[in-house]
């Protein structure tokens, strides 16, 4: 029976997060979903969020983050400088944007508050993912406890994919009978349809559904 309190999903428009959407449509009567506009190069994923948060009749916002325009670190970030020299950590990525999860949960809460939701849904995972810290179960129980004290509200963060590998996470999304939902999601950083097949994004989600032993929905005939 699903929960009669209501959670509100961060919702990117790729796999994980309308696994996650799905999953959550499964156990909350009411969900909401948000998508955050940072000024990324795939800003594509933006509609396939609108599209897929349609689709599961979730109310969507979309809310603009100028900040990581303005510092303008990561290779995902429009105009910013990608070069391995330029890092600050070269033991992460040069996709990492330092700080995303944590300015987008801070906003995601302080959204939550206002419709008077507790639950976040977000569908990072710790062990089929790209280093990035912020991706980590110890990472979003300290998140958590400091937006519930933030906020004096209490907030729960729930991450169903935490644990799960790429091939896990198609799987779950077979098991939820949602899979046909993945062909409008959108994984490629290059922003391309339906992918570069180049990409870290798009390699490690091929990898997953060729694990599976599941044909990528993306890449159906149509």
């Amino acid at each position: 029976m699903a929960s009669k309190e209501g959670t509100l999903v961060l919702l990117s428009g790729g796999q994980d997060s309308t696994t996650a959407l799905f999953w959550a449509k499964k156990r909350f009567s009411r969900v909401e979903a948000v998508s955050f506009d940072y000024g990324q190069r795939h800003r594509v994923e933006l509609k396939h969020a609108a599209k897929t948060a349609a689709l599961a009749r979730a109310g969507h916002t979309v809310m603009p983050v100028r900040e990581f325009e303005a510092i303008k670190y990561s290779a995902l970030i429009k105009g910013a400088k990608r070069g391995k020299k330029d890092r600050v950590n070269k033991k992460l990525p040069a996709t990492f944007v330092p700080g995303r999860n944590i300015l987008f949960l801070a906003a995601a809460a302080s959204y939550a508050y206002t419709k008077k939701i507790h639950n976040l849904v977000i569908g990072v995972s710790q062990v089929d993912y790209s280093g990035y810290p912020d991706c980590r179960r110890g990472f979003l129980s300290a998140m958590e406890k400091a937006l519930s004290l933030g906020l004096d509200y209490r907030i729960k963060i729930h991450a169903p994919l935490i644990n799960k590998t790429k091939k896990e996470t198609v799987l779950l999304a077979k098991k939820l009978g949602v899979l046909h939902y993945l062909k409008h999601t959108h994984t490629c950083y290059e922003g391309k349809t339906p992918g570069c097949g180049k990409c870290a994004a798009c390699v490690l989600r091929a990898k997953g559904f060729e694990d599976a032993g599941v044909e990528d929905p993306l890449f159906e005939r149509r």
